[in-house]
């Protein structure tokens, strides 16, 4: 971390805030050299576990920005859970998982080990990538050339000058506020205490929920194990419960230790850290104001239920990072930013709408919405049939569908799995140095995947010069035949498919003629 006395007085790219989402921006611009100041209000990492479950999507970003292996190496991968009504099995559920797969669906692990890990990936480039701590921004200006920020110090104020500012600064965003932006959408009145306890426990690792248990009559209570024999323990209050009066631990603990008792916990534990949470399901209607750009909690606020908030957030670093370094390496126009905003917009309004249907279960606003949750959980007793209705939605990446951005499909492909706008699949290939993921590839530049017997001479094709790699797969480097037919290329065929740097599918064209690929970079964004 910079000392204050070292920090430049100009960058291209000035971070508010130093969460998950600000320094995964960092890493991600470090990558194609682009140098930032990631300022960050606090003193160090958070504190309580807060966001805890990782998607597989966000374990790639994570791991594009640096942070993979000590990701790999402290988190706790799970695949399913179950829901309980009273003392009742009602859900089982399964996410989808193979073997060969990098990552798994999902990881919980403490927010303050991702941040962590962000900051020893940051520590190994200094030059391009600077994180300062006990510095929040206070007051900000625009002129037709970028950003002036006004940051706060122990030393006293200071002056920052960048091209653009990106907001990663959470809910109560002071780059917000000072740009007089409001959060538009719902707030829900239901409250959760969310308690960190550490206790031994040999219990598998899913996600636990019950309804109305009998340790807790009348509340629903969510559970996740985490590192270091934390368990993550959220429960809802009563409506006429005192929210103050529920953070005292006198009022935390004999809750935690009747559920605890009640599935057979029996284990010495304590409580580490607690707080209070309800759902909101906010966003801006715009993420790009002149200069600044908006990002994570700054930009959406989404119910924890389905785990879409940092999941969301980290989706919103990995669009924006490729887009900002080549505009500001002179590869793109400012219609290339644009799309950030056009893209991650219906995103966020996308995951908000699973989240509030999720909260509605979880959580449910009124009388009405109670007696249907309680009717649909006594006939899941009974009734596979009506059990899909419990299911959280886990987080799951969005398409981009109608974006600017997207280029054709042209020819016959098996399925539209992987038509532009869409997450690129993964696949287990062979290389020379032997078994890796596709993924791999991804993070950093364009990827030109040829599906060919032979090999292509793209780069006197007329592809540009830089930023963008091509990855030559003949049936010999895809023995399992994933990436074939999750790409949806039919047996014995060939094709091209552009993937863009943030891992989604530009285009894809069957055969070999590199033109329309080519053709693709002539687009205005690509003007600069």
């Amino acid at each position: 971390m910079a000392h204050h006395q070292d920090l430049p007085d100009e960058v291209p790219v000035l971070i508010a805030g130093g969460g998950p989402v600000g320094l995964t921006l960092a890493a991600l611009l470090a990558r194609h050299g682009i140098r930032s100041l990631v300022a960050e209000a606090d003193g160090g990492v958070c504190t309580g576990s807060r966001a805890i479950c990782v998607s597989r999507r966000s374990q790639e970003i994570l791991a594009w920005a640096g942070a993979g292996a000590a990701m790999a190496a402290k988190a706790l991968p799970w695949t399913g859970g179950r829901s309980y009504w009273r003392d009742a099995e009602v859900l089982r559920f399964q996410m989808p998982s193979e073997p060969t797969q990098r990552f798994a669906p999902m990881v919980n692990i403490q927010q303050y080990h991702v941040e962590q890990f962000l900051l020893d990936a940051l520590a190994g480039a200094p030059e391009v990538a600077q994180v300062a701590m006990n510095m929040r921004l206070t007051a900000l200006t625009q002129d037709a050339q970028g950003v002036t920020a006004e940051l706060e110090t122990p030393e006293g104020m200071r002056q920052v000058r960048a091209r653009y500012l990106a907001a990663c600064d959470g809910g109560r965003s002071t780059v917000r506020e000072q740009l007089g932006l409001q959060l538009e959408g719902t707030q829900y009145d239901g409250r959760y205490v969310i308690v960190d306890v550490v206790q031994e426990t040999q219990r598998p690792v899913e996600r636990l929920a019950w309804f109305d248990p009998p340790s807790n009559p009348g509340s629903t209570i969510l559970m996740h194990r985490q590192p270091e024999d934390v368990w993550r323990i959220d429960y809802q209050l009563r409506d006429d419960e005192d929210g103050a009066e529920a953070l005292k631990p006198e009022n935390i603990l004999p809750r935690v230790q009747s559920h605890l008792a009640m599935i057979g916990e029996t284990a010495p534990w304590r409580m580490l850290w607690a707080s209070m949470y309800n759902a909101k399901c906010l966003t801006l209607p715009d993420y790009r104001h002149g200069h600044v750009f908006f990002a994570g909690d700054a930009a959406h606020l989404v119910p924890i239920f389905g785990v879409r908030g940092l999941n969301s957030g980290l989706d919103d670093a990995g669009n924006l990072a490729w887009k900002l370094a080549r505009v500001l390496d002179g590869d793109g126009d400012d219609a290339l930013l644009a799309t950030y905003s056009a893209e991650r917009v219906p995103a966020a309004r996308e995951n908000i709408a699973y989240g509030a249907k999720s909260t509605e279960f979880m959580a449910p606003p009124n009388f009405a919405f109670s007696l249907m949750r309680e009717a649909t959980l006594r006939l899941a007793l009974e009734d596979p049939l009506v059990r899909p209705l419990i299911n959280p939605r886990q987080s799951a990446p969005v398409a981009y569908a109608g974006s600017a951005l997207n280029g054709e499909s042209t020819g016959e492909w098996m399925h539209g799995d992987a038509a532009p706008g869409l997450p690129a699949p993964e696949a287990l290939l062979a290389g020379s140095q032997g078994e890796f993921h596709l993924s791999q590839a991804f993070g950093k530049d364009f990827v030109a995947l040829v599906f060919s017997d032979g090999v292509l001479p793209l780069a006197a094709a007329g592809l540009p010069e830089e930023g963008v790699a091509v990855l030559h797969i003949p049936p010999e480097a895809d023995p399992l035949r994933q990436a074939g037919d999750r790409y949806g290329l039919p047996r014995g065929g060939e094709g091209l498919v552009l993937v863009r740097p943030d891992g989604y599918v530009a285009g894809r064209w069957r055969g070999t003629d590199p033109a329309p690929l080519v053709a693709w970079f002539k687009r205005k964004e690509f003007q600069g």
